[in-house]
């Protein structure tokens, strides 16, 4: 299977990206009550920020499958957590909701956000920030090589911080 990014576009994307926060699955986005205005609203100011990157993984077909989003965390509440390293890089992606389940799938989106995040030389380490209370996406980071550290607190959630080098991650 082929996979690419294309850059998110508020206009044409807001709608598939706001059938799946919407869903069960997706409460810890915490925009299951926004309306399709509100998430394209928020997702026009991210795409204004040259601070954030927001892409589609995309299958061959063209078929959305992942939401990966990319910023630079002093440019976010997280920022202010931890001690901020040069080439840090804050990741943020979500699976689409699928109705069959792809054995491998999601390390192949994974294999190439990564790909994707570490192509940049500037980019030394990723930082994921998913809720503490998540524990697939607690296991997931997890399962992909990132070093946990503390549990913070966020006005919106508690987060655990997780950690990714460009060595651990053989790039």
């Amino acid at each position: 299977m082929t996979l690419h990014l294309d850059p998110f576009v508020p206009d044409r994307d807001s709608a598939t990206l706001h059938s799946w926060v919407v869903e069960e699955r997706a409460r810890f986005w915490m925009m299951q009550d926004h309306t399709l205005e509100e998430v394209r609203e928020i997702y026009t100011w991210l795409d204004e920020q040259p601070t954030h990157h927001v892409w589609l993984v995309r299958e061959e077909s063209g078929e959305p499958v992942a939401l990966f989003q990319d910023y630079e965390p002093t440019a976010e509440e997280v920022g202010s957590t931890y001690d901020v390293l040069p080439g840090d890089l804050g990741i943020h992606f979500m699976l689409a909701p699928a109705d069959t389940v792809r054995h491998g799938f999601t390390a192949e989106v994974v294999e190439l956000l990564l790909d994707h995040a570490f192509a940049d030389p500037a980019v030394h380490r990723l930082v994921a920030e998913p809720d503490a209370r998540n524990d697939k996406a607690v296991g997931l980071v997890r399962r992909l090589g990132f070093q946990l550290g503390p549990v913070v607190q966020l006005s919106t959630k508690p987060a655990q911080l997780a950690f990714l080098t460009r060595q651990a991650a053989g790039r």
